[in-house]
């Protein structure tokens, strides 16, 4: 949709929602309401956390705009449900989103289309089959690292699987990768910049993440152009095999000179100072700007 015909509509910001991501979510979505005011678009903000039907019908929704992080929200859950009420939304549709967010299904996936990953096993079991040390557990549906370990030694193997399980019946071994953690946004099939990321303990997680100071971020990587390049076209293939739309960003881990796909997000986060819109930022492009280039991509996808 143009401008002038976005101006007309009633669109609504989804977020909170009932993830362990929740208050993550309220910062996107609280950011995103903010520029679309700014911009002069006729919008409101919604909490997903219940009765979401009843709240887009009562605020005559024409538009949603998906600032949903994790599950009931990144998983194709809410898409499936616009789709039956017939609201056009951002992001992608119900086949990637859920693809993309199961990290098990996502790495069945990368094998059957040659996208590179680390080496991996899949569990539903309270026990690990032998897998060399040192290695990742994560639970199989859960962003922002949570529930997430590294396992160096015999002994922390059941802490982690206890940590995993917690969030998920299923979870995710992964070969750790000692090397530099990068990732790619994508806008609208456009690859943005690539970012490096240098977290202070050596390993981004959820504390890493989220605590001021902790994580030092460099736009442009400091790596090889070649590997730069390399990694912005195993990103685009990740959208276009996954079926992405909008906006996404593909984390990876840099192996050698080969980069790695550890994760996809298909709503990740929109902050000012969040990793896509730092990227974007980098091209010369505004918060303002990107938000109203991923809201030009809202439609129906089935």
């Amino acid at each position: 949709m143009d401008r002038k015909e976005l101006k007309r509509k009633r669109m609504a910001v989804l977020y909170g929602g009932r993830s362990s991501e929740r208050e993550i979510s309220i910062k996107s979505g609280t950011a995103v309401l903010g520029s679309l005011i700014k911009l002069g678009y006729n919008a409101v903000g919604i909490d997903a956390a219940e009765n979401l039907v009843g709240k887009l019908k009562r605020e005559k929704v024409d538009i949603a705009f998906i600032a949903l992080h994790g599950r009931w929200g990144e998983d194709g859950t809410v898409q499936g449900l616009l789709e039956i009420m017939g609201i056009p939304y951002t992001g992608s549709g119900v086949l990637g989103s859920s693809m993309a967010l199961d990290k098990a299904i996502m790495k069945l996936v990368f094998e059957g289309t040659g996208i590179p990953t680390p080496a991996y096993l899949i569990s539903t079991s309270s026990h690990i089959a032998a897998f060399p040390l040192p290695f990742v557990v994560k639970p199989a549906n859960e962003g922002s690292t949570i529930g997430i370990s590294v396992v160096r030694e015999k002994k922390e193997i059941a802490p982690a699987i206890r940590a995993a399980r917690r969030y998920d019946r299923k979870i995710v071994v992964e070969e750790y990768i000692k090397g530099s953690e990068i990732t790619v946004g994508i806008v609208n099939g456009r690859a943005l910049p690539v970012i490096e990321v240098r977290p202070s303990s050596g390993f981004y997680d959820f504390h890493a993440k989220y605590t001021k100071g902790m994580t030092e971020y460099i736009v442009p990587a400091k790596i090889k152009r070649t590997i730069a390049s390399k990694a912005q076209g195993i990103a685009l293939k990740a959208y276009e095999t996954f079926e992405l739309s909008g906006c996404a960003r593909i984390d990876m881990l840099v192996k050698g000179d080969s980069p790695l796909v550890i994760d996809i997000n298909t709503s990740p986060g929109m902050t000012e100072t969040s990793l896509v819109p730092k990227a974007w930022g980098y091209l010369g492009g505004t918060f303002d700007g990107l938000v109203e280039e991923i809201l030009k991509g809202a439609k129906l996808k089935i």
